[in-house]
């Protein structure tokens, strides 16, 4: 099955008017540029002379950046510290996103990532981040702006890197909010948490996480769909969307069959956020009114876009549909 162009234009229409809420592990992403032209005499390792730096939102912030880029709408619910970093990232997202969910922690920093890259190779990462769950306190106030709010949206993402947001306490209550309100919830999930999102209406882990988590290992068609039967079952969700890198997407869903798509990328310079991407087009073509496999097809294209550009990237509507035009012939 292939997705019909008009189909999809269809949808982009309606993408303006749907309102996403991104939960989750808020990340500023650094980057230090600069050239290195010799070895330093106190160790064995390169001299970068700097050039520049930039910035930029990660995480779960790259995802409200996502939905942005393809014209959706979108508030961001996560923690940051009172300092520097923090005032950055709330400054970047300001023009992308409602950050009125933005909640400082007076006893964290906020997540930061600096990459040092020379000629266009990175050559190390340097993370500052505070792990461990958050406060009482901290988490309260997250749960109350999801009451609160909750019936704003279309949909809910759920966005765990594992740094402390996402709880099963804070999981169970946005489940249990959303199926009053029948608003939907997908999960880019956090392989050692597999266990918290029973209930959600998507999953979108790679092949990789999804091994880990459910004990698999997916060689072949038919383990791959043990693998998603097991996800259905053990977590009694509505969908599984494992993404495949070169071979594609496999969806899941209860009472169908399995629904593999192809890969749409053509060519492959980074992978960065990819990920991200999934989610956000899947989650907003869903919202606009998307079958789950007419999601999925949306989704996969908009990965096929990003995958072919340096660096974390984002795929606007023109992207997406200059993708599908070409390769839907």
């Amino acid at each position: 099955m292939s997705i019909e162009v008009s189909r999809v234009s269809a949808l982009m229409k309606k993408f303006h008017k749907s309102n996403i809420l991104v939960i989750g592990d808020l990340i500023l992403d650094k980057f230090i540029w600069g050239d290195v032209s010799r070895i330093s005499p106190e160790a064995p390792v390169p001299v970068v002379l700097v050039n520049k730096e930039s910035s930029m939102p990660g995480g779960a912030a790259n995802v409200a950046c996502s939905i942005n880029a393809l014209n959706g709408k979108t508030s961001i619910l996560g923690v940051i510290g009172n300092d520097s970093d923090g005032k950055m990232l709330k400054k970047q997202l300001n023009n992308l996103a409602d950050t009125s969910g933005l909640i400082i922690d007076e006893t964290r920093h906020t997540i930061l990532k600096t990459r040092i890259v020379a000629r266009h190779q990175q050559l190390v990462r340097v993370d500052r981040e505070q792990l461990g769950e958050l406060s009482k306190k901290v988490l309260f106030e997250i749960i109350k702006y999801v009451r609160k709010h909750a019936s704003l949206f279309d949909a809910i993402i759920i966005e765990d890197y594992g740094k402390g947001v996402i709880s099963p306490d804070l999981i169970r209550e946005v489940v249990s909010i959303a199926k009053k309100k029948n608003i939907i919830v997908t999960v880019d999930p956090k392989e050692d948490h597999f266990t918290y999102y029973k209930g959600v209406t998507c999953l979108t882990p790679n092949q990789s996480e999804a091994e880990k988590a459910i004990g698999i290992k997916i060689t072949d068609e038919k383990s791959l769909f043990a693998a998603g039967k097991k996800f259905l079952h053990k977590l009694d969700c509505s969908s599984v969307l494992i993404t495949r890198g070169e071979h594609g997407m496999c969806l899941f869903e209860k009472g169908k069959k399995p629904f593999q798509i192809p890969t749409r990328a053509q060519e492959v310079f980074d992978v960065s956020g990819a990920g991200d991407t999934v989610i956000a087009a899947f989650t907003l073509a869903l919202a606009s009114g998307a079958e789950m496999q007419e999601a999925a097809h949306i989704s996969n294209y908009a990965a096929g876009v990003v995958v072919g550009k340096v660096g974390v990237g984002t795929c606007t509507q023109e992207e997406l549909m200059g993708k599908i035009l070409m390769q839907e012939k």
